[in-house]
């Protein structure tokens, strides 16, 4: 008797090696965004040790970090461009690809210069590579089954932001094999070259129905205006503050300026500008923007100062300042949470000016614990500010993207998504060239050593009361903002601007 195959098990068969596929393409593409988010965090907890171990200067730790943001969010656009044309499996496995091996140059980098310069490449090859991560899933994933999906990448990111600083600690005070903060970028290796395997077998590719041109020229303006703006910031105290610095800042608006009327005649050309101008008629989007850009500041110059502090400061070793900052990365996805859920629905536009009062509350009570305990202070005593902290953090970051693109229309929603990323992205390498000046511009140049300690707490206050002031413009910003976030816009699902397929834009933004 010859047995035959019944044609409903076969395709059951298929349709479950399909489903297996996909969710292992889902864990790829977020291993790859998990990767992204715990190396921004990562670095700045090994900062004092690189310091220290290679012989940086001050300005070259800047450059660490803002080089990175800044490659980050300068090819941001360009990144999702890219994957909409040549297909987003290719741009990811390329992005992929780049960002291991310049964290292997990372790893092993000679000399301050090749670390900068190597972070600059990472940073670009994450912007190749992050864009892609909401786009393949979105390809991959039915409507019904993306809420679950954004569920668990949501909680990519919380964890993201709570394991980054204690990973960089353990691998740094452990010093394995003698390479003391290099296994920070080192791990990114075995991780890296997994995912290019296995993504390569297991994502499949898709590519936009309507994607538009690069805009090169546009991308290429925009770093130069904020070459100009920012590497006088971070050197200009380290070189006596020439006068070229001067030039070069005061030229930086007129560069900017001839972005806009270069975009504006893009657009009327070919449709497909770097930056959609008319989103900046939308007045509650153009005053999101700026919230955005400058809570990115507040950020830069608060996460890169903190470090500091702990380590140079109070000379503490970078477990204990890992540790120390688990309860604000706690506070920060509790209040997350409660606002979307709860909160936002109920109050609107107020959560999100509460949330920058309390900010602003915790960082005031950090002053005043850092000033009363001086060099003797205990991680325990820094519990309660960044609590608040934290909590203050959780009501803007979850809900500000909504109210932001809440009264932009529908087509552009996805341009405005994507400017959003940017700005934040450009903001935080602001904040960081700013440390020169609101941190290290009350330091002496060479600080006897007996010195050091009490130098860098009362430059650690001073840094936070521009950190608090910040935050107060923040506030008034945010006046702007639609009372209540009309919920109709996540979606974005009809024809967005460039032409990309649809995204749940809040979630779109946690990428950048």
């Amino acid at each position: 008797m010859t047995s035959t195959e019944n044609p409903v098990d076969s395709v059951d068969s298929s349709a479950r090696a399909a489903d297996r596929r996909r969710w292992f393409a889902l864990a790829i593409v977020m291993t790859a965004a998990f990767m992204d988010l715990v190396d921004v965090t990562i670095v700045n907890i090994a900062i004092p040790s690189i310091q220290k171990d290679a012989g940086a200067s001050f300005s070259q730790i800047q450059w660490i970090t803002a080089g990175y943001a800044l490659a980050f969010a300068a090819g941001l656009i360009t990144g999702g461009r890219l994957g909409d044309i040549h297909g987003r499996k290719r741009l990811f496995l390329v992005g992929i690809g780049g960002f291991t091996l310049a964290s292997a140059l990372c790893g092993f980098a000679a000399n301050p210069e090749m670390l900068v310069a190597s972070r600059i490449l990472q940073g670009a090859m994450a912007a190749m590579m992050v864009p892609q991560v909401l786009s393949i899933v979105h390809a991959t994933f039915p409507a019904h089954e993306r809420g679950k999906v954004f569920g668990l990448f949501g909680a990519i990111v919380g964890l993201g932001a709570v394991s980054g600083p204690l990973l960089g600690a353990l691998l740094t005070e452990w010093n394995l094999f003698g390479l003391e903060w290099r296994p920070i970028f080192l791990i990114n290796l075995p991780v890296g070259i997994a995912a290019l395997l296995l993504g390569s077998r297991f994502i499949t590719e898709s590519r936009a129905p309507r994607a538009l041109k690069l805009d090169l020229v546009g991308v290429a303006v925009v770093t130069v205006g904020l070459l100009m703006l920012l590497y006088p910031l971070t050197r200009g105290r380290e070189l006596g503050w020439p006068l070229w610095g001067y030039a070069s800042m005061a030229g930086a608006p007129v560069v900017f300026a001839a972005l806009v009327a270069y975009e504006r005649r893009k657009a009327a050309r070919d449709g497909s500008p770097l930056i959609e101008l008319s989103l900046f008629r939308v007045k509650s989007f153009a005053a999101g923007i700026a919230v955005q850009t400058v809570f990115g500041v507040a950020l830069g110059v608060f996460f890169l100062v903190w470090t500091l502090y702990m380590q140079i400061g109070l000379g503490w070793s970078p477990l204990r300042a890992g540790l120390t900052g688990v309860p604000f990365s706690l506070a920060v996805s509790t209040a997350a949470g409660l606002s979307v859920q709860k909160l936002v629905p109920r109050f609107g536009r107020k959560v999100l000016q509460t949330g920058a009062l309390t900010m602003a509350a915790g960082v005031l009570l950090y002053i005043w614990e850092s000033e009363r305990y001086g060099l003797h202070i205990a991680p325990w005593q820094m519990a309660l500010p960044l609590v608040v902290m934290g909590a203050g953090m959780g009501l803007i970051v979850a809900p500000l993207t909504d109210a932001v693109l809440s009264e932009v229309p529908r087509e552009h929603a996805g341009s405005a998504s994507g400017l959003i990323n940017t700005v934040q992205q450009m903001g935080n390498a602001l904040g960081l060239a700013l440390v020169s000046v609101v941190f290290f511009g009350v330091i002496d140049d060479r600080p006897a050593a007996d010195r050091v300690g009490p130098a860098f707490v009362d430059a650690f206050q001073h840094a936070l009361v521009w950190v608090a002031a910040v935050l107060g413009v923040i506030f008034v910003l945010m006046s702007v903002l639609p009372r209540r976030p009309a919920q109709h816009v996540e979606g974005a699902d009809e024809g967005e601007r460039d032409g990309r397929e649809p995204v749940d834009e809040p979630v779109r933004a946690l990428v950048g």
